[in-house]
């Protein structure tokens, strides 16, 4: 049976090796930037910005996810976003994912927020056969969009 529990500073080394494996399952391997420093300042520092579940299966630890609230000005309400879902190749199909999935929704609605969200790449079929299944509608109308990096310092004007 799968135990969700909320993550400790102890586990930032675990959850920054779930976040390159992720990287490494997107087919993005280089593209992990965060430090264990970064992680810990961003989920448990005094202006922590996130937070982590991590999901265990006999006490060890086979997946996390990664989240923080965000506000819809429709439903006047906080929602929650999830940025990243993890499990371990060994752990699938054993329930894991099902089981963070319900978590997230739980505190969702525990906390009165109006939504839970998340990304998926296209290509990811497995996962978007799994949402669905769990409940999940496509936004198929909405791109999401991004700036980083120098075009973010271009159009503060600090480039």
């Amino acid at each position: 049976m799968t135990h969700i529990r909320p993550a400790t500073p102890a586990d930032v080394p675990q959850i920054l090796r779930f976040v390159r494996d992720l990287a490494e399952f997107e087919r993005e391997p280089d593209a992990v930037k965060a430090t264990e420093p970064m992680l810990d300042a961003a989920l448990f520092g005094p202006d922590a910005v996130a937070e982590a579940v991590i999901a265990e299966l006999d006490g060890a630890p086979v997946g996390f996810a990664l989240f923080f609230r965000n506000f819809s000005t429709w439903t006047g309400l906080p929602g929650l976003y999830l940025e990243d879902l993890y499990v371990t190749p060994a752990a699938r199909g054993a329930g894991v994912g099902t089981a963070l999935l319900r978590h997230l929704a739980g505190i969702a609605v525990d906390r009165g927020y109006g939504r839970f969200e998340w990304a998926v790449l296209d290509w990811n079929t497995p996962a978007i056969d799994f949402y669905r299944a769990m409940g999940a509608a496509p936004l198929d109308e909405w791109t999401v969009q991004r700036v980083s990096g120098d075009a973010l310092a271009r159009l503060a004007g600090r480039a």
